[in-house]
Parts: C-alpha cells; sequence; structure tokens
C-alpha cells in the first residue's frame, strides 16, 4: 500500500477596510421615495390602473373624515366658499356629529367650538348661498338634532353626485365632433347600419372640403350637384362643365352651386336620422301595443278554456313583457326567448322543442292530437276496468258451479234395498 500525503493549505487573512457607503449607495434613501402626500398634481388620466375614487357617491358610507375633509378643504372642493368663522362653526358641526358624549358627561367641553345651537345660523348661511339644498320639510333649522344635520349633509352628497351622473353623458356628448354627436344619436335611437350612415357623414364632409378656388374642385362640385338633381347623364354633364370652362364661368357655377350641395348634403343626413328616429317611435308603441295586449289576454285570469290561477296569471305576464334575461344575441330577452334559447342550446332537449314549435305554428291540429291522445287513454282505461270487471265476474260463477259439484260428489248415496222375495 501506498500512501499519498497531502499538503496543508495556507491561507493568508488580509485586513481590508470596506466602505459601506459605497457599496449601497445605489440604494435608494428616505429622500427618493415620494410619500403619499405628494404635493405633485395629478392627471385625471394618469394610472388607469388605479381605482377611482367614488366613495362621494355611497350615500350609506358613514365617513365623518370624509365630510370633514370636504368643509376643511375649500380650495379643492369649492362647495364652501366661506370665511374662517365659517368654517369653524362647520367643524363644530362634525364634531356635534361625532358624538363626544364623553366630555359633555365630564362637564369639559371642547375648547374653541362652538355649541351645536350655531349650526343653524352656519347652514342658513349656506342655504341663501344656494351652496346647500335644504329638505322640503317645514322644520325649523333650528329645531334640527345632530342627527337631521348628518342626514342633511349625506342628501346634499348624495345629490351632487346623482348631478354630475346626470350631466357627465351630456356634457360628453357635448364635447364630440358633431360626426360622433349624430352617430351617437343614430345608436341611441337603435340604429345599426353604422357602414351607411358613416358613408354618409364621409360624403357631406368631403362636400364640405371642396374648395370653390380648385379648378379640380370646381368640376367636382357641378358633378355632384348636377347629378343629384338629375341634371342627366355624365356625358351630359360633361359637356356642360366644358361649354362653362370654355365661357370662363366655372367658378362662378361652383360658388353658385356649393351652397346648395352643402344643404343637400346635410338634408340625407338629417332624413338618415329622422327615419330611425321615426323607428324608435314606432318600436316604443309597438311595444306599448304588446303589453296592453298580454294583460288583456290574462286579466280575466283564463286562456280559452282554462282556467289560470293567479300565481300562474303574474308569472305568465313578466315572462312576455320583462326581458330579464341575457340573450345569446347579447341583449336581454323575455322568458319566453330564454327557455326557447336554453332548451335549443344551452341544455338541449328537442323533443319539447318541436312540441312547442307544433304548437305555435298549427296549434288547432296540436290541440287535436292531444284531445285524441287524452280520449285514446280513456278509451284504454275504460276497456281495461271492463274486462277486469269480466274476468272477476267469470271467475266468481266458475268457482260456484265447482263448489256444487264438489258437494254433490260428497253427499252420501244409500242402495235400494233389493227384497229377496222379489218375483224373478
Amino acid at each position: 500500500m501506498s500512501t499519498t500525503q497531502t499538503e496543508p493549505v495556507k491561507s493568508n487573512v488580509e485586513k481590508v477596510d470596506v466602505n459601506l457607503d459605497e457599496i449601497f449607495n445605489g440604494a435608494p434613501s428616505g429622500d427618493d421615495i415620494i410619500s403619499q402626500d405628494s404635493d405633485k398634481p395629478k392627471n385625471i388620466f394618469s394610472g388607469l390602473n388605479e381605482k377611482a375614487d367614488m366613495s362621494f357617491a355611497d350615500p350609506d358610507k358613514d365617513d365623518k373624515d370624509d365630510l370633514n375633509a370636504k368643509l376643511e378643504k375649500k380650495e379643492d372642493a369649492k362647495e364652501f366658499d366661506t370665511n374662517d368663522e365659517v368654517v369653524e362653526n362647520a367643524d363644530s358641526i362634525l364634531d356635534a356629529l361625532d358624538g363626544n358624549d364623553e366630555s359633555e358627561e365630564e362637564g369639559e367641553p371642547k375648547k374653541g367650538r362652538k355649541s351645536i345651537k350655531d349650526i343653524s345660523d352656519v347652514f342658513s348661511k349656506l342655504i341663501n348661498e344656494n351652496k346647500i339644498v335644504p329638505f322640503d320639510d317645514d322644520k325649523d333649522l333650528s329645531e334640527y338634532s345632530a342627527k337631521d344635520w348628518e342626514e342633511l349633509i349625506q342628501a346634499n352628497l348624495e345629490e351632487k353626485a346623482n348631478q354630475v351622473r346626470r350631466e357627465t353623458p351630456k356634457q360628453f356628448f357635448q364635447s364630440l365632433p358633431e360626426e360622433l354627436q349624430i352617430a351617437a344619436k343614430y345608436v341611441a335611437d337603435g340604429g345599426k347600419d353604422l357602414k351607411a350612415l358613416f358613408s354618409t357623414l364621409s360624403q357631406v364632409e368631403e362636400s364640405k372640403s371642396l374648395d370653390v378656388k380648385s379648378s379640380n374642385d370646381q368640376e367636382k362640385i357641378i358633378t355632384q350637384y348636377l347629378s343629384a338633381t338629375g341634371y342627366g347623364t355624365q356625358e351630359e354633364i360633361q359637356e356642360e362643365i366644358e361649354i362653362w370652362k370654355d365661357l370662363g364661368k366655372l367658378e362662378q357655377q361652383a360658388n353658385k352651386f356649393k351652397p346648395k350641395l352643402d344643404k343637400m348634403q346635410e338634408k340625407v343626413v338629417a332624413q338618415k336620422l329622422q327615419e330611425q328616429e321615426l323607428k324608435k317611435k314606432q318600436q316604443e308603441q309597438a311595444s306599448k301595443a304588446y303589453m296592453k295586449n298580454v294583460y288583456d289576454t290574462l286579466k280575466d285570469g283564463t286562456l280559452g278554456d282554462l282556467k289560470v290561477d293567479r300565481k300562474t296569471q303574474a308569472m305568465l305576464y313578466n315572462g312576455l313583457v320583462q326581458p330579464n334575461y341575457p340573450s345569446v344575441s347579447g341583449r336581454n330577452t323575455n322568458l319566453l326567448g330564454h327557455l326557447l334559447e336554453k332548451y335549443q342550446f344551452i341544455e338541449p332537449n328537442y323533443t319539447l322543442i318541436s312540441e312547442a314549435l307544433w304548437l305555435l305554428q298549427d296549434p288547432v291540429s296540436y290541440k287535436a292530437k292531444i284531445m285524441d291522445k287524452g280520449a285514446q287513454k280513456s278509451v284504454e282505461q275504460t276497456v281495461r276496468k271492463l274486462k277486469t270487471e269480466q274476468a272477476n265476474t267469470g271467475g266468481s260463477s266458475l268457482g260456484v258451479s265447482k263448489a256444487e259439484e264438489q258437494n254433490r260428489s260428497l253427499k252420501k248415496k244409500l242402495s235400494r234395498p233389493t227384497n229377496i222375495f222379489k218375483r224373478i
């Protein structure tokens, strides 16, 4: 065996000065962190992933700090533009609403705050300046309790939020370009042919952009106007243009036709909007007539010869007039449409769907078939009963005769006595 000797490993330990500030110089310090209370103004469109603060629109949230902030930050909210005395009185309102009963029980009123009796003066001033809307009751402000003040503030905040909701769509609509306003109204009235609408709007915009000083645009203006008025064929229109060119009256004719052409294009758009508005009114009238007809059909509690109880009556009415169910089309539908879609696509039941189609397409033959089936079942049941009774009757009579025969066979029979002296 051979042995291997391992030489010892030598390690040198050196003393090195380490500057921790240089190593961690890249780490952010407290000055590099932007706090939440940064005074940097924010754009309302910055941070799309941030959740919008809609706490002002929640009437059920009992947050006194938010109310205090709305009253004290007069420069941000601009709802209570008052002097220092009014702000101090507003703070007294919130202190009273906070319900600091402990200090009152201890007999130590809060210093620098006025009593709740001065609230009516503050609110009277704000009401007179149309900064707060009062309740419509006849209760005097001096008789208001802390609960009344709280309800008044919450009601005003809720009304302010509702006002924003009402005005925002209108302001947004008015800020849109004219073409988009027309398209928005068209869609709001139920229009769906946006391709044709935007094609018409494009023609209107192109017509407006034509310049009567340009020779090419002059020919376009004249051609479009004469074509729209039915002047003649394209060849005849081109001949007129060449004549006006030779006479040097092309620009004169373009200036004459341009305003008329613009009005004609605008009439086309207006006509489309009027047609869609008329369709909307017709749909509303048809909807009202439909609901009335359904009501008149069910109000007597009968469907033909069938009696309908109140529960079924309500189910049928709501199922026919209330669009409470999502549809595959993306719009809501009533219970009838919901069930048809359900048994066609979601829970297929083609037998049931076929019967429903048969009933809807030919109710007379379907009902006749159902009645025939019912009568057939009734006949079958009657025949079955008769056969059962007949079998029972025949079996019972057969049983009696057998018993009689058995009784006869069991009876004793005596042989006649023979007389041995009988003459042979």
